[in-house]
């Protein structure tokens, strides 16, 4: 197409050039130390633009001629430059291939070409992302004396970048991440803290702030950092729920009495207080502090709900509600009652209604559930013994000695199982 192209434009340019030259009689006379000549009009023309083209010509190639050294000192420099990031691209790329010394190695090389390079300014930013790889391979090499040398070093050059607190915010996300890998939560929390309140909220600062608080034992500050990265969607649905499950419990062995769980209770999150694991493993660590009927308290909006609950969770209520029965009120009858059915088809819930039956000392009705758990192979064994014992002492109550002694039997053998 572009050939098409430039033979229309000649075609039209020698076409106007015959039609303004071609009836041209003019004539040029020039006179020069007593000669004379006489030349066309025509040929004046082109001779003047074919002297122009020539002068010019002459002008740009001497123009090149002189920059020619100037020239290849910028190809010096650009080669060099071009050599550095290579540099720098490859120690990323064994970076990510898990080569860490030889990545620490190709991020220096390529510091040491820009600096080696004579007329050359400091780039600060690419020094600064050559020493943060340089210390993120020496954090997996486990050097951590150079580590650190590497990450103040990019702490300052990022300073006198161009874009200086994206750089910086870098620096300090990998340092604390280091502090992690130390074990130095304290340390990773004073980094994470110099990061302005935007970034601390980003994915990767959530992450590293929840680990800290997990490595210090903080776990409501470890809960709250978690539903911050859910909502982020930092987790899957799954993995999200089963972490905050597993911080909100955490969070009750901090307690040391009943009254500094009920202000672990009261920091939770609504949505922790209506989960029915979590609220199981209140009420089975304040029942052990000493408060069984608050514990009790607790477990009774879930109990008309255990027929449409998982098992996990009506294990944990039957679970929370066996450590829970010292002092159970009469109102608890209708609802044990309730649970009957449903007992028929979780072992762990037939236990807690048969030690919940026994402190009522409704002894008939709790002997049947308690069987129905002890001979349920379902059960965990430790269950299984308790249920066994709690048999032989009703038989004992009941003067039934050779029934009581054989459950007592049974209960040493799921002991010794």
């Amino acid at each position: 197409m572009r050939s098409i192209v430039w033979l229309l434009l000649l075609s039209v340019a020698a076409v106007v050039a015959a039609i303004a030259l071609g009836g041209n009689d003019g004539l040029v006379t020039i006179y020069w130390l007593g000669w004379r000549t006489d030349v066309s009009l025509n040929f004046f023309l082109l001779a003047l633009a074919l002297t122009f083209l020539a002068v010019h010509s002459l002008v740009q190639g001497l123009d090149r001629l002189l920059a020619l050294p100037e020239r290849a000192k910028r190809w010096r420099l650009a080669n060099r430059e071009k050599a550095a990031q290579a540099s720098l691209r490859e120690a990323l790329a064994l970076y990510l291939a898990g080569r860490y010394t030889r990545a620490h190695k190709a991020a220096q090389r390529a510091v040491a070409i820009q600096a080696d390079t004579p007329g050359t300014d400091l780039d600060a930013e690419f020094s600064a992302l050559a020493n943060l790889l340089s210390a993120g391979s020496l954090h997996r090499l486990q050097d951590r004396q150079r580590r650190d040398e590497h990450l103040q070093r990019a702490l300052d050059l990022s300073k006198l970048t161009r874009k200086p607190r994206v750089t910086e915010e870098g620096a300090r996300l990998l340092k604390a991440e280091c502090a992690l890998g130390d074990n130095d939560a304290t340390r990773a929390m004073e980094e994470l803290s110099e990061l302005p309140p935007g970034v601390a909220r980003r994915t990767q600062a959530l992450r590293l702030k929840l680990q800290a608080a997990r490595l210090k034992r903080q776990p409501l500050e470890a809960l709250k950092t978690a539903r911050l990265l859910a909502k982020h969607q930092g987790f899957t649905a799954a993995a999200a729920e089963g972490l905050l499950r597993t911080l909100a419990t955490e969070s009750f062995d901090t307690a040391r009495d009943a009254d500094q769980l009920r202000q672990v209770w009261a920091q939770l999150d609504p949505i922790d207080r209506r989960d029915p694991i979590v609220v199981a493993a209140a009420a089975s660590k304040i029942a052990r502090l000493g408060a069984p009927t608050e514990a009790r308290n607790w477990l009774a909006p879930f109990w008309d709900q255990l027929p449409k609950l998982p098992p996990e969770t009506v294990d944990a209520l039957a679970q929370a509600l066996s450590d829970s029965l010292l002092g159970m009120e009469a109102e608890w009858l209708p609802r044990l009652d309730a649970a009957t059915q449903t007992a028929l088809r979780h072992p762990g819930l037939a236990l807690a209604l048969g030690l919940a039956l026994a402190e009522r000392q409704l002894w008939g009705k709790a002997r049947s559930m308690l069987l129905s758990a002890a001979n349920d192979l379902d059960l965990d064994l430790d269950r299984r013994r308790q249920a066994w014992a709690k048999l032989g002492q009703l038989a004992e109550r009941e003067q039934r000695h050779d029934e009581a002694a054989r459950f007592f039997r049974l209960a040493a053998l799921a002991t010794a199982d």
